[in-house]
């Protein structure tokens, strides 16, 4: 965040406290913030003081040995030269002691998080998500139903044991029909955001820390990235947990001016995930694991704009399950629940019959300028009449996570011979329908999975 927003001259501290007060963060840390903010400005003027005493005295210096140049003589200025030694020093320990403090400083903000929307539900608690909208018609709950990881595992898509002691937990194989369904979901969503005017990007799949720290928050270093060793370079990298992060720094460093916005990329990348904090968690199936595919909406826009951009987004998202009919609603989320660069976030979550519950298959955020004042991305070259710089917004949105969409699809096509195929799927698994006895039902070619194998299996009897 702008850090005039934290003095009391000119800014509004008051805000901030209140924002995080709904975040349920720590208001202190924005006291702490102006304390070191007070000390560094402190530091700057007596570094300033220290360079004006410097400049007098190697400008003393300059005018003896003009005057001996010009009268021919020799004027001992050993005296004068060690207190510009003197300062030189003083002046090197003041400057160290500021960039320590302005580092603390600037650590410090980007803990604190980005300012809450006022349509925001102020809780901690996500059960007081407020529902904006509702698509579609539930399947019912029935007796019969069985869970996605079965299914896949039935149509022959689906190896998770191998997976396991390959990759470790949450490891899996995609196999047949289960890569085929989930390359599907891959080229209808790169297709389905080139028709709204998306610009394709296939993105590093490993970003340098240094740029990393710029767009991740800090508790994602330990919960969700993980560390590539072995890289030429010395300083070390990340494997990406979603194609937002390396699409944030696409565009850092640059000025752009209003005619060049929207930017409206469409990520297409491989993500990786440590889960940390979600032990014990969906430990079955390929709802939520270490490794899987996404198509992200990415959009650079004029800070004035972006608001109504957000709902543009999100309702890009909505009409991408519309297409596949999976019922949905759609959650404004609590205050408590935001991450740190999100002023406000949508979550689409769509039913899941066998649960009889809907779960998150899309989160759409406004981050407003809090990723792009750490990237130095500039909106235009005038300042406001504060005499700040302005920053573009930058948002995202999931379209489809293809392993999760894949879950909520056998669950809601599935019928007693196999998968019904999702009309909107069929033209990119036309070349293997075709070889099918029915061409509309993916068949089933083996019974559940043994009890230990997609680690919830069948029950015990």
């Amino acid at each position: 965040m702008d850090i005039a927003l934290f003095r009391e001259k000119g800014g509004n501290p008051d805000l901030i406290r209140e924002s995080q007060r709904r975040r349920g963060a720590p208001v202190e840390s924005v006291d702490k913030v102006i304390e070191l903010d007070d000390k560094w400005r402190k530091l700057r003027f007596e570094s300033d003081q220290a360079n004006t005493r410097l400049k007098a005295l190697n400008l003393e210096i300059g005018k003896i040995k003009q005057a001996d140049k010009a009268n021919k003589t020799t004027t001992d200025v050993s005296e004068l030269s060690a207190k510009v030694a003197e300062e030189k020093k003083i002046a090197a320990e003041i400057e160290k002691a500021q960039e320590a403090v302005l580092n603390e400083r600037d650590d410090m903000i980007f803990s604190i998080g980005n300012l809450v929307h006022q349509s925001v539900p102020v809780s901690n608690d996500e059960a007081n998500n407020e529902v904006v909208r509702v698509w579609g018609t539930n399947r019912e709950q029935t007796a019969d139903l069985k869970h996605h990881h079965e299914l896949l595992y039935m149509i022959g898509g689906y190896e998770p044991e191998v997976g396991a002691k390959v990759a470790g937990h949450r490891g899996y194989y995609l196999t047949g029909w289960g890569a085929l369904l989930n390359q599907a979901l891959v080229q209808y969503g790169t297709r389905f955001l080139h028709k709204q005017g998306y610009t394709p990007v296939q993105t590093p799949y490993f970003m340098k820390q240094s740029t990393m720290k710029k767009v991740a928050a800090l508790a994602e270093f330990d919960e969700a990235l993980y560390k590539v060793t072995g890289n030429e370079e010395d300083e070390a990298c990340y494997l990406i947990a979603t194609s937002e992060q390396p699409i944030c720094a696409l565009n850092m460093n640059k000025t752009l001016v209003d005619k060049e916005l929207p930017i409206k990329y469409a990520g297409i990348s491989t993500c990786f995930r440590k889960e940390a904090g979600s032990h014990g968690r969906d430990a079955w199936g390929i709802f939520r694991v270490h490794q899987f595919e996404k198509i992200e909406q990415f959009i650079l826009c004029n800070p004035d704009k972006s608001w109504d951009i957000q709902e543009e987004m999100i309702k890009v998202s909505e009409e991408f399950y519309q297409s596949l009919n999976l019922s949905y609603h759609v959650v404004n989320i609590v205050s408590g629940e935001l991450n740190n660069a999100a002023a406000k976030k949508y979550d689409l979550e769509a039913w899941f019959p066998t649960l009889a519950c809907y779960r998150e298959l899309v989160s759409c955020s406004n981050c407003t300028d809090y990723q792009s004042r750490k990237l130095d991305i500039k909106f235009g070259t005038a300042k406001t009449a504060e005499g700040h710089t302005r920053y573009v917004h930058m948002l995202n949105s999931t379209l489809c996570a293809t392993e999760r969409a894949l879950c909520c699809i056998l669950e809601n096509y599935q019928c007693e011979k196999g998968i019904r195929v999702p009309e909107a799927l069929k033209p990119y698994l036309q070349f293997a329908l075709d070889d099918l006895e029915d061409p509309n039902v993916i068949p089933f070619v083996r019974g559940p999975p043994p009890v230990g194998k997609g680690a919830k299996g069948q029950v015990k009897k």
